[in-house]
């Protein structure tokens, strides 16, 4: 028996396929389902780079014990009839952006999403679009600002995958748009259509999720990165340096991750006497528990009883029609020569 994969192609099926690959969620908000995630995810050693020697007791003998009831009572809050709101929002933006596709290119390309943990997984997502006629794959983590430890590790599950196939397809990857002009348009978008609905804060903070700063001491371009959106950004709404701040959230443990740290932040704009915030989360695609329950909830709670006492959310660009747009674009510039999108490629009217 072959150790290689194989799949016979039907000839009709759609030759070129999109693959919007987002971090995961686990299955239901409760311990257990918490728990397989969790175990998934912190031992990828892109997330956590200790030894496995070092790490292995503290993870199974702590954190899998510990952190599951708890987590499970934060995705509760957030959890809706339907699901997830990662796994919704991005079956519903992969749809968004087929549907626009299957206009442009009738029966060749179909875009479709998977999950780096938990399903559905990359495994069996590009086994059936294998099995539907796939020759050509693109592949674009939903992720803005590259990191090692959300897009290097969607490359290394993308690459344990397509080592047991015995024909890969032609494959091309996007590593980053952290500065594509028509992502920053629609970031800015939301932000205006946020002012014009709720009135302006008196700051604007840019929450990124954060990570260890030895990782951008090791030559990670997160940092960099996550700047130059929060610059584009400025420049593209026209206001003081002083007006936003760029901050980071998530951090665990006792080592320094990025800062200034968002909880921090609000904490000392309560105390400087700023009474008005809007939250944006520049980083994430699609809300998630670190927008909806750590920023959204946590968040204004920390800020109204530091004092403050406006707190407004901007929600992630999700499946709008600015980042259909803008995902559409990019999708047709990095499939720019394949057969499928052959035809002269200019941005979408």
């Amino acid at each position: 028996m072959s150790r290689y994969l194989a799949f016979p192609a039907p000839a009709n099926g759609p030759s070129l396929a999109v693959l919007l690959v987002n971090l995961g969620t686990p299955d239901a908000p409760d311990a257990a389902s918490v728990r397989r995630y969790l175990s998934d995810f912190l031992s990828d050693p892109r997330v956590v780079e200790q030894p496995r020697w070092l790490w292995w007791p503290i993870l199974h003998g702590f954190v899998l014990r510990v952190r599951p009831a708890r987590s499970a009572q934060a995705y509760k809050s957030i959890w809706t009839a339907d699901g997830s709101p990662l796994q919704v929002g991005t079956r519903q933006l992969a749809t968004r952006l087929d549907a626009r596709f299957q206009e442009l290119a009738p029966g060749r390309v179909k875009v479709v999403h998977a999950m780096r943990y938990g399903a559905p997984s990359l495994a069996d997502t590009l086994a059936e679009l294998a099995r539907e006629g796939m020759q050509r794959l693109l592949v674009v983590p939903l992720f803005p600002q590259f990191s090692a430890t959300t897009t290097a590790s969607v490359m290394d599950d993308l690459g344990r995958v397509l080592a047991r196939w015995r024909k890969p397809p032609e494959l091309r990857f996007v590593s980053d748009y952290h500065a594509d002009e028509l992502h920053i348009d629609a970031l800015a978008q939301s932000v205006r259509a946020h002012w014009q609905s709720h009135g302006r804060g008196e700051r604007l903070l840019l929450s990124f999720h954060g990570i260890p700063q030895r990782y951008v001491e090791s030559g990670d371009p997160y940092l960099d990165q996550c700047r130059a959106t929060a610059a584009a950004l400025q420049a593209r709404l026209g206001i003081e340096g002083r007006q936003i701040i760029a901050c980071f959230q998530s951090r665990v443990g006792r080592e320094p991750w990025l800062q200034p740290y968002f909880d921090e932040t609000l904490n000392a704009l309560a105390g400087q006497g700023v009474r008005s915030v809007d939250v944006l989360s520049p980083g994430f695609a699609v809300d998630c528990l670190e927008t909806l329950e750590e920023i959204a909830m946590q968040g204004r709670d920390s800020f109204l009883k530091a004092g403050g006492e406006k707190f407004h959310f901007i929600a992630c660009l999700n499946d709008s029609d600015d980042q259909v747009l803008a995902l559409e674009s990019l999708i047709r510039r990095h499939c720019a020569g394949w057969p499928e999108l052959s035809q002269r490629l200019a941005d979408p009217a």
